[in-house]
């Protein structure tokens, strides 16, 4: 089974959870932003959490399935149509040979997920298929790519296939869908955060307005990172420091003073103070925000992030257990 592009969207890429284990070499994870969406997509779908699926930012793609499939949308709220009939979201849906899928722009949110049951199946690279893009692993679909795909196992949701063979509609939906509400998070409300290596060197006055301030996301953000404007941070004094691991969640604070919160593409080492780590937990709703939308930080505890964190994994295995249970049905 294939996918053709006719369109590619602002910026659509290949995305799993990424590439672990060649930090060493300077290769960053990559992976999708909004890593929880992602799993959740292809939870729906039946496929493994961290399976290929489409990362869709601002604007979505337009699409031709060659073959019946199974697919799932989640993340950002999005328009998308298929035959000009309208295709809800965070739920299975079969498509029909042939069939279209237009993915528009987004009332909320930044970016959306799409998989496919039997996942993308593009050639990995160093363990992941995930596009990386800043490091030139992999680039974003242009129209004309074709994406190869496995055949869409007919034993996951069999009331959807027998729904689609008994009907001349080009998708069917499953009556049931997630709650979205648990798991895409757009309020302004603020960000878990701890204190970075480098704190104790800013200013008193910066170190109380990290975690007071209302700072925006800069139009100057991508992939790799946001910088967050509307508050400039001060050291005490210039420091020297030798270039240290970074990851995801990093906030580093460059000369200028506007600091820049390191995501999905972040490299591994850099040589800015590291003034503060937003906690894992909250990634996924940073990674939905746009440029102008606010970010406010809290302060919060080691012990708190870790919990937070756990919480979070175990309502997400248990919701895993609940929907491959429906899917069989």
């Amino acid at each position: 089974m294939s996918i053709t592009v006719l369109a590619p969207g602002v910026l659509t890429t290949v995305q799993d959870t990424g590439r672990s284990g060649h930090a060493a070499s300077g290769v960053g994870r990559a992976g999708a932003m909004d890593a929880v969406a992602l799993r959740l997509a292809n939870i729906l779908v039946g496929n493994v959490e961290n399976a290929a699926a489409l990362e869709i930012t601002l604007r979505g793609p337009r699409l031709r399935f060659a073959a019946d499939a199974l697919i799932a949308l989640t993340g950002a709220e999005l328009e998308a149509s298929c035959a000009g009939a309208a295709l809800p979201v965070w739920r299975p849906v079969a498509l029909r040979a042939g069939s279209e899928l237009l993915l528009g722009g987004m009332r909320s949110g930044a970016r959306a997920y799409l998989a496919i049951a039997g996942g993308i199946g593009t050639p990995p690279l160093l363990g992941s298929r995930s596009i990386d893009v800043n490091a030139a692993l992999g680039r974003a679909l242009a129209a004309g790519d074709t994406l190869p795909c496995a055949s869409a196992p007919t034993s996951v949701a069999p009331s959807l296939w027998r729904k689609l063979r008994t009907t001349n509609t080009p998708a069917c939906a499953a009556k049931w869908a997630l709650d979205a509400t648990p798991w895409f998070d757009i309020s302004p409300a603020p960000l878990a955060a701890l204190r970075g290596a480098h704190f104790d060197h800013l200013e008193p006055a910066s170190q109380r307005a990290l975690f007071e301030a209302t700072l925006r996301i800069s139009a100057d953000s991508n992939r790799v990172g946001y910088r967050l404007e509307g508050a400039a941070f001060a050291l005490r004094e210039q420091i020297e420091l030798v270039s240290e691991g970074t990851v995801p969640g990093t906030l580093q604070l460059p000369p200028a003073g506007h600091p820049i919160v390191l995501l999905a593409e972040a490299p591994t080492i850099g040589g800015y103070p590291r003034i503060a780590q937003i906690a894992a937990v909250e990634l996924p709703r940073l990674a939905q925000r746009r440029p102008g939308d606010s970010v406010r930080l809290a302060e919060v505890s080691l012990k708190e992030a870790q919990t937070r964190y756990l919480a979070r994994e175990r309502a997400l295995a248990a919701l895993a257990r609940n929907v491959a249970e429906r899917l069989h049905d």
